[in-house]
């Protein structure tokens, strides 16, 4: 088992968001990885890759940690995500709750205040 930094994981993975990186971003991930937010599911580096490129091309989000707990291969975030809805600006306050393995992520929950689906 790899020794891991879940913060810097995390760090990095907001980073590759930000910057809209969306090969770094699916390095982060695991072959296997399981994103869920709402009721919305993404399973494996192709769903990823669909769901963060859709996303960064029509939303234009920024991500913004205010808080962020890590242990072992689990970390827990408190973040802003501003992002483009319908031409207007908006910002909302999600939290995250990751599962790594070997330095990547693995599986991630997201919820975002409000309604988890933009629209």
């Amino acid at each position: 088992m790899i020794e891991v930094d879940a913060a810097a994981v995390l760090r990095g993975h907001v980073d590759s968001f930000n910057a809209r990186d969306l090969d770094a971003l699916m390095a982060g991930f695991t072959d296997d990885a399981l994103w869920v937010t709402g009721s919305s599911v993404a399973r494996g580096r192709g769903e990823l890759t669909e769901l963060f490129s859709g996303a960064m091309e029509g939303l234009l989000p920024t991500l913004t940690i205010q808080n962020l707990l890590a242990a072992g291969d689990q970390a827990a975030c408190q973040m802003t995500e501003t992002l483009t809805v319908a031409g207007e600006e908006r910002t909302f306050s999600i939290a995250g709750f990751y599962r790594l393995r070997d330095g990547r992520i693995e599986s991630a929950k997201i919820y975002r205040e409000g309604r988890a689906e933009i629209g």
